[in-house]
């Protein structure tokens, strides 16, 4: 086994829109020849699109593109502008008279960060589009739907520390899998090798430790808790698999969360996690689902380590001892 680069599973493209100022933006990952795909919707506040044409029993059998976003439920209007770029391009499902792009997608919450007005849009999902086409490299951090993301919500946004997007792939011999993930997660996150938090709810740059502010408030009525957050991400990979196989894959990944987030899962967050396969390499799923979590993993602490400081937000990099 080899960590390779996200970018090295060429049947799929990657791409960004950020805007610093506002706080926020997209992501996109492209699969030009069509993708075999599943999703696995979890926590208690999700925000998503097409989901449901991804279930097992329904006709649509491949996807065109998968998108991340900021902007709380106002970033779903990004899938129209892939949608739209997609078309331009001939590609997407033929339907006689048209090809419709598939397009599914997930967004997280981060409008108490920057400018709360400005929100992802069509052409936002558009220029990610353009963007991953034009780009051969990866930018982690504090990019695309990582822009705004923030982590350890429990004492409210004055507590959190700097969420962003991350990635991580490996390969063994003709097998690629890879992970992209947006973090933007109510809990802390841990380093799996350690069992240490590595960022979370702090305060003067000492971890405070979610769990036990949870514990020393549960007799505390019940609040909206920074409602929302989120952690959405998508699996891409060359190995062979049906629908109902690639919504298994997506949530067995949800292991790779549950590893790097305490809390992960909670009635505020809404985790996503996608699957997108180019059907080409048959392999053990058993296996697999083991190496999609593992990826997810190493996804979610690239995007925390990568992440950099903004709006006076505290980074991992701005941390004392960090490891």
């Amino acid at each position: 086994m080899k960590t390779i680069s996200i970018n090295d599973l060429s049947e799929f493209k990657i791409g960004h829109t950020t805007n610093v100022q506002a706080g926020t933006g997209c992501t996109v990952l492209l699969s030009e020849e069509g993708a075999v795909a599943g999703v696995d919707v979890r926590g208690g506040s999700p925000g998503t699109k097409e989901t449901d044409l991804l279930k097992s029993e329904n006709l649509v059998n491949q996807v065109h593109g998968i998108f991340l976003s900021g902007g709380s439920a106002f970033g779903l209007d990004v899938g129209g502008g892939v949608l739209k770029f997609l078309e331009e391009k001939n590609i997407g499902f033929d339907v006689s008279v048209a090809k419709v792009p598939i397009v599914p997608g997930a967004i997280l919450f981060d409008l108490m960060v920057g400018e709360p007005k400005t929100r992802p849009d069509a052409q936002y999902g558009y220029d990610a589009c353009i963007h991953a086409l034009d780009s051969s490299v990866f930018n982690s951090g504090s990019v695309g739907a990582g822009t705004g993301a923030t982590i350890g919500k429990v004492l409210g946004s004055d507590y959190v520390m700097k969420g962003g997007i991350g990635s991580y792939a490996i390969q063994i011999g003709d097998l690629k899998v890879g992970a992209v993930v947006a973090v933007n997660c109510f809990g802390d996150v841990i380093d799996p090798s350690t069992g240490t938090v590595i960022a979370g709810v702090q305060a003067d740059g000492k971890l405070l430790f979610t769990e036990k502010q949870l514990l020393d408030q549960i007799h505390d009525a019940q609040t909206n808790r920074f409602n929302g957050n989120t952690t959405i991400g998508c699996i891409i990979t060359n190995a062979s698999m049906t629908k109902a196989e690639a919504n298994k894959i997506a949530s067995c990944a949800h292991d790779g969360l549950a590893r790097t987030m305490r809390p992960s899962h909670a009635f505020v967050d809404g985790d996503t996690l996608f699957v997108m396969s180019s059907d080409r390499v048959k392999v053990d799923l058993n296996g697999l689902a083991s190496i999609a979590a593992n990826v997810v993993e190493q996804a979610v602490l690239d995007a925390v380590k990568s992440a950099d400081s903004l709006f006076g937000i505290k980074a991992y990099k701005d941390m004392e001892g960090k490891e």
